[in-house]
């Protein structure tokens, strides 16, 4: 009898542990904010490095969709919240103005100043979802 309850224990906790791990793997992803990111990153560091506006009026149109649709899709439970709902909205509002002043062709210290802005707001939903650590921060910058 006793040898039929640790068999049963060691079950339950072998797939017990099977379903965390999943859970865990679904949490480190958000599929939304990579996309999101690889645009800001060929947008925002040829900037920052060298004063380069020239991909991110390149990849505004691109960057405005994709924050859309960001902020538009169903958010991971772990950041299912009105906080993060409303950093997604201003990461829209941001894109979408970002976009109007290339389109109007406005001058570069705007369009630089609103870049860096969304930038900001960018690196606010990371915390949010990374748990504002130092670490990982660095590692997602």
């Amino acid at each position: 009898m006793r040898i039929l309850f640790v068999a049963l224990v060691c079950l339950l906790m072998a797939c017990g542990g099977k379903k965390t791990e999943s859970a865990d793997a679904e949490v480190k992803e958000w599929p939304d904010m990579d996309s999101f990111h690889m645009i800001m990153a060929e947008s925002f560091h040829p900037y920052k490095d060298s004063a380069n506006l020239a991909p991110a009026k390149g990849l505004a149109k691109e960057m405005a969709d994709a924050a859309s649709k960001w902020a538009a899709a169903q958010l991971p439970e772990k950041v299912n919240n009105d906080d993060m709902k409303g950093k997604l909205q201003k990461l829209n509002d941001g894109s979408q103005s970002l976009l109007k002043l290339i389109t109007d062709n406005a001058a570069d210290s705007l369009i630089g100043q609103s870049l860096t802005n969304l930038h900001s707001t960018f690196h606010e939903i990371q915390e949010g979802w990374y748990g504002g650590g130092k670490e990982e921060e660095k590692e997602h910058h």
